[in-house]
């Protein structure tokens, strides 16, 4: 059951709704293929965790968006990191939610399914493979190989590995929240 039950946008105190209007901004941008918010407005997932710590919330956002900005790794390749990371931690809506971004990006249901099972498809791109390969390496714990560092270097630049390293970084932070207040897949809530 979850722990932190979304907030109604009429119960938001003035620094909540300040990141709740830009949350919604964001939502809005380009997370639409999955379930963000109740009717009534309240945000899900990790939206609505970050609403309980606006400060955290405000700074987890301004991340995303810096880093989104880089626009270096491959689409494919940053839902690829991503999923392994949701896989690695076990979250639910993270899952869900890359899930549905990468069917709507075009990537294949087998082979989400496989990276969401903690498996590694043996058709992936070149570009998908070092985001696999990285992403797991790095949730695995410890130094990066230095041969998987090389390979995605060679294919991304440092740039794009940077990068690569920062979504797998933020989305390690999003799973272990959205994990420990047992944020669900299909959040319904009365």
């Amino acid at each position: 059951m979850v722990r932190l039950l979304p907030i109604a946008p009429a119960d938001l105190t003035p620094e909540q709704r300040a990141l709740y209007e830009r949350n919604r901004e964001q939502i809005a941008s380009g997370f639409t293929a999955f379930t963000t918010m109740r009717e009534d407005g309240a945000l899900l997932g990790p939206w609505g965790v970050f609403l309980y710590e606006p400060k955290v919330g405000q700074a987890h956002y301004d991340q995303i968006a810096a880093v989104t900005a880089m626009k270096r790794l491959p689409e494919a390749a940053k839902q690829v990191a991503i999923l392994v990371i949701g896989a690695r931690y076990r979250a639910a809506y993270e899952l869900y939610a890359h899930a549905a971004t990468a069917v709507e990006g075009g990537m294949g249901a087998a082979k989400i399914a496989m990276i969401a099972a903690g498996e590694r498809p043996t058709d992936l791109t070149a570009e998908e493979a070092a985001a696999y390969d990285v992403s797991s390496a790095l949730g695995a714990g410890g130094v990066l190989p230095g041969a998987t560092y090389r390979a995605a270097r060679d294919l991304f630049g440092q740039g794009g590995l940077n990068e690569l390293v920062f979504w797998v970084g933020m989305y390690a932070q999003v799973s272990i929240t959205l994990n420990a207040f047992d944020v669900p897949s299909e959040e319904s809530f009365a």
